[in-house]
């Protein structure tokens, strides 16, 4: 057999006469005349060069020969219509595949919000890159995933940024601090205390230290720790004070008290991030256009910023 003298429109006549048992019901279901239909099939026996069909009694069966083949039709025919309908999902950002870079803070956040994607597309796979805010950087720089959060985005042509949820940083001290007992504060009055800072680099201290040099207030003592968790706990445990986004205080157990310090909490927010000279996939589209949407449904509607027609145009 020629597999080149094959074609799907072939293997379409074929199974359809099988399935009518008749040539001419099959010409009215595929829209052909009945000589067109028993055209095709006799250049279908032609190519195979075995019989593939015999009359009985009026009615179109199956020889042995028939019989494989037209299983083979079928598993052809089967398998690019289930590739015509991953094609549809795809095109509908319903399928395929995601890569995420998202700085540390967030993945308190993207989880939720991940969730609600999942359900509305479960056929898209995600993979998740946590990181501090220069591991994510150099993801950003090489390429390396199709969507970024940050809560203080990189500069440059080449990004396309626009914030989505609300991100507070908030000040924090141990329930028995003596500052927590207090109704107001000036920052002054904390500034010999010692303050547990994330790395250089992290967004929520370069947050924090363009409002300490904004406002002319310099720390004495402070103690860097390299995550959240161990400051959340260490400030918790009388070790020092620090300056927090709301939502990891959220995750926590901790009895920590929230100072009523003029300023705070600072306002932060994070951003989409993706690249201006890389196209965006169906799937990342799809995503972009679910938070477009559905944001509010994942997070609580007071913490969203994001603009639907924002997120429309940093899809295109």
């Amino acid at each position: 057999m020629n597999l080149r003298h094959l074609s799907f429109r072939l293997l379409q006549v074929y199974i359809q006469v099988v399935r009518s048992g008749s040539m001419s019901q099959a010409a009215r279901v595929l829209h052909l005349t009945q000589p067109t239909v028993s055209l095709q099939i006799k250049k279908l026996t032609d190519t195979v060069g075995e019989p593939l069909l015999e009359n009985r009694e009026g009615q179109w069966l199956m020889t042995a020969v028939g019989e494989e083949f037209y299983r083979a039709a079928c598993d052809v025919i089967g398998r690019f219509e289930d590739f015509n309908q991953t094609l549809s999902e795809a095109r509908r950002g319903q399928w395929g595949h995601i890569s995420l870079g998202v700085v540390t803070t967030a993945k308190y956040v993207i989880p939720r919000i991940l969730g609600g994607f999942y359900r509305h597309s479960p056929k898209v796979e995600v993979t998740l890159n946590i990181g501090n805010r220069s591991h994510i950087l150099e993801r950003f720089a090489s390429q390396a995933d199709d969507l970024y959060l940050f809560s203080h985005p990189p500069s440059g042509q080449h990004v396309r940024a626009t914030p989505i949820i609300r991100n507070p940083l908030q000040l924090i001290a141990p329930n028995d601090h003596w500052a927590s007992k207090l109704a107001s504060l000036d920052f002054q009055q904390l500034t010999d205390e010692r303050f547990l800072m994330r790395e250089p680099g992290s967004a929520t201290r370069m947050a924090f230290e363009t409002w300490l040099s904004a406002h002319g207030h310099r720390l004495q003592q402070t103690l860097q720790m390299e995550s959240n968790e161990v400051i959340r706990l260490s400030v918790a445990s009388g070790l020092g004070l620090a300056v927090l986004s709301a939502h990891t205080l959220q995750e926590g157990r901790e009895q920590l008290t929230e100072l009523p310090v003029q300023g705070f909490p600072l306002e932060s927010k994070w951003y989409l991030v993706s690249r201006r000279n890389r196209r965006l996939s169906q799937a990342s589209r799809g995503l972009v256009s679910f938070m477009a949407e559905r944001l509010a449904e994942c997070i609580e509607p007071e913490w969203v910023v994001a603009k639907p027609q924002e997120l429309a145009l940093f899809s295109k």
